[in-house]
């Protein structure tokens, strides 16, 4: 018999600890198809800020919205300078033991598919094999004119030659958009498109913005062919990411939640575990058979 314990955050008498309820979560999920749902919890401990997790909630920001970036020449130097200043710590991130830990679940046979909101890449780098990107990726660049897609290794090159009188204060504290935390980001200069002169962007959804629905068509199927959904490290607040437990409440399909802290989708989960991904999914892959 599977132990149902209560979503949300767990009482301080009564239950028992997060950690232990790991073994309920592994009967759930074991000789069951699992969909993976992630979320930027799952990247915290490879030193990327969430979003709402504890101790976020006094970090309200408000990121640029699409109709900002394209409408307004300061709103899109104010947002190249910012991510100028904190791309080299993004893309220099390593992965945690929570994205190898899914990659070693992956390999062992035991996903779906693994659809990300993140767009820091770290689960490919930790050997993940084509995950879904539901939001794109920050090492990609698009240019609303033409299309063209480059590399931001490419773009960073030509903002460093740009602004070589500009530089961002020493050590500035990362974002949960792979930008940095700057309050002047006046003189500093953007570049366009090297091959149609058009508006460059971040091949990312944008508040503001829909994702792709090739993108949502593929995190659907990858959802349909599961048993079970194993949400990790998402508080679900978007829809972006809470329009997949909707679906899977509606076919039956079971939802189980691994995030340290509340979600929004803790009153249609059959299981929640209040726990850090990075300490809790080796646990769990090992449980699995995938250790």
């Amino acid at each position: 018999m599977v132990l149902l314990l209560p979503c949300g955050p767990l009482a301080p008498l009564g239950y028992p600890s997060p950690m232990s309820q790991l073994p309920a979560l592994a009967q759930l999920l074991s000789g069951r198809r699992i969909c993976t749902l992630t979320g930027a919890g799952t990247s915290t401990a490879s030193g990327i800020p969430d979003y709402r997790g504890p101790g976020t909630a006094a970090r309200a920001r408000n990121p640029v919205r699409f109709a900002q970036f394209v409408g307004d020449p300061a709103w899109r130097r104010r947002y190249w300078a910012r991510s100028f200043s904190g791309w080299p710590a993004l893309r220099d991130a390593r992965p945690n033991p929570a994205h190898a830990a899914l990659a070693r679940m992956e390999g062992a046979g035991l996903l779906t598919g693994l659809i990300t909101q993140n767009v820091d890449r770290l689960h490919s780098k930790a050997g993940s094999v084509d995950p879904i990107e539901l939001h794109g990726a920050l090492a990609e660049v698009t240019c609303l004119g033409c299309g063209a897609l480059s590399a931001r290794d490419a773009l960073q090159e030509r903002l460093a030659e740009a602004n070589r009188g500009w530089s961002p204060p020493p050590a500035p504290e990362l974002a949960p958009d792979g930008d940095a935390e700057l309050d002047d980001t006046g003189g500093f200069v953007t570049v366009d498109c090297l091959r149609c002169g058009g508006l460059l962007k971040p091949h990312v959804v944008f508040f503001g913005e829909n994702v792709p629905r090739e993108r949502v068509d593929r995190a659907f199927a990858a959802l349909d062919a599961a048993e079970v959904l194993l949400v990790v490290g998402s508080s679900l607040t978007v829809f972006s990411g809470m329009r997949f437990v909707k679906r899977a409440t509606t076919q039956g399909t079971p939802v189980c939640v691994l995030n340290l802290g509340p979600t929004r989708g803790d009153a249609e989960a059959t299981l929640c575990v209040d726990a850090d991904a990075a300490t809790a999914l080796p646990a769990l892959a090992t449980l699995l058979g995938a250790g």
